[in-house]
């Protein structure tokens, strides 16, 4: 009798054990009803597209609003954004391939790919300077605004230099080698902006106080394409992330190269503190969790790719519509991140 007794209680304590965790699981792991929720309120509205991934898998993927306000068309999982400075990423991965080709040094100074530049700066700013925006340049005819390497003024110049700089050493154009790369990559909805080739384009907005204005025309050209070129979906973008950074597109030496730095910056999506500034990519290291990442902002559109390293996790959020007033620049997407941070996705290699 005492035995039965005892194997009951031992059942019990199993049961409210597993029941305790399964509940502890749950609270920990409500990430996707807490950005539903989140989305359903969000002020300014939220109008985009937001992917999780974590190992190559997706666990969200949700398309919220429209591809055009006027008609109220909705916008899709595969509708295509202009991600425009997240572009940059995808510049620096460029020069870095040309970087182990050997047909490029990072501590060359640029006037060695640019013949034509005739600014004086062009034989002290290096290729490297340009990749983490310590060149100083602010305007292609203006003399620089600090002695390069000695600060950070983060802008589009130096990356609209680099996207020259790999047509110079490749002898094609940047877009047949960035068009050529995600082709291989298999992503099937990224270009460099093209108007001939825009298929599931989105229309950008400008939210003035929740009244949208369609901005119709855009900022990008053919020379400033390695600054923010690039059209893509928010799936493709993932796909971008797991080969990236699991060693698919470049070696190891050189992926690492890009989030070696040696330069601080402060953005708000990436909290209150400075953190470094890599090639094209941001290394956070003072929030709850450590990440690598990059925004985008323009044209009506605003982007985040933020990737986890530790838990493999992508979050990407794109939107085509941007805030007129700064400080509510990336206002969902920053609480998206801070959800995922309290939940135990990113906390967990599992």
């Amino acid at each position: 009798m005492n035995a039965i007794f005892r194997f009951s209680s031992l059942l019990s304590i199993v049961f409210l054990f597993f029941n305790y965790t399964n509940a502890f699981a749950q609270k920990r792991e409500n990430y996707s009803s807490k950005i539903d929720s989140l989305i359903k309120v969000a002020e300014p509205k939220f109008n985009g597209v937001i992917i999780i991934t974590k190992k190559g898998k997706t666990l969200y993927n949700k398309a919220y609003g429209f591809t055009n306000f006027e008609t109220k068309k909705p916008l899709k999982l595969d509708s295509q954004f202009e991600i425009m400075s997240n572009s940059k990423q995808i510049a620096a991965v460029l020069i870095l391939l040309e970087v182990e080709k050997g047909k490029i040094n990072l501590q060359d100074p640029i006037k060695k790919y640019l013949p034509e530049l005739v600014q004086n700066w062009a034989d002290s700013v290096t290729v490297h300077q340009l990749l983490n925006h310590t060149h100083g340049i602010i305007d292609i005819n203006k003399p620089l605004e600090f002695t390069p390497g000695t600060n950070f003024h983060y802008g589009n110049i130096s990356y609209s230099l680099l996207g020259q700089i790999v047509e110079h050493t490749s002898n094609k154009s940047y877009s047949e080698v960035a068009n050529a790369l995600f082709k291989k990559l298999q992503m099937k909805n990224t270009f460099a902006y093209n108007q001939d080739k825009i298929q599931n384009l989105t229309i950008g907005y400008v939210n003035n106080k929740n009244t949208y204005e369609p901005v119709k025309k855009t900022l990008i050209t053919f020379k400033n394409l390695g600054a923010d070129g690039i059209v893509s979906t928010a799936n493709d973008l993932a796909v971008w992330n797991n080969n990236l950074h699991k060693g698919k597109i470049l070696e190891p030496k050189t992926y690492q190269l890009m989030l070696k730095y040696n330069v601080l910056s402060q953005h708000n999506v990436f909290g209150k503190e400075k953190e470094g500034y890599g090639y094209g990519i941001r290394i956070i290291e003072h929030e709850p969790v450590k990440y690598v990442g990059h925004t985008g902002l323009g044209d009506g559109f605003s982007s985040v790719n933020l990737y986890f390293p530790e838990s493999d996790v992508s979050l990407i959020v794109l939107e085509n519509q941007m805030n007129e007033n700064p400080d509510l620049f990336y206002a969902s997407e920053i609480q998206i991140k801070n959800i995922l941070f309290k939940s135990n996705l990113v906390h967990s290699k599992k």
